[in-house]
């Protein structure tokens, strides 16, 4: 793969020295974690919508707990209990 310069001001680029020092890391590494992490979370963030509109659909519970039911948690009975 073959090298590029990425201009940032010298802060950024002592602030980018100094957290990848602090880890024990060369800046050239702790970037290239860095944009896997945030990679990472970009996805994760995608699929966590997903799953909250798929969970939210009126029924999915119910209808889950009816495809398996062997696998339903039982249910407890929280009235009266403080939280």
């Amino acid at each position: 793969m073959a090298d590029t310069t990425v201009k940032v001001d010298s802060k950024t680029r002592d602030r980018f020295a100094a957290v990848a020092a602090a880890r024990g890391q060369s800046v050239r590494a702790y970037l290239a974690e860095l944009a896997i992490e945030e990679e990472n979370q970009i996805k994760l963030s995608k699929a966590t919508a997903v799953f909250r509109e798929i969970i939210a659909q009126p029924g999915l519970a119910e209808a889950f707990d009816e495809a398996f039911p062997d696998d339903t948690p039982a249910r407890q009975n929280t009235a009266g209990r403080a939280a």
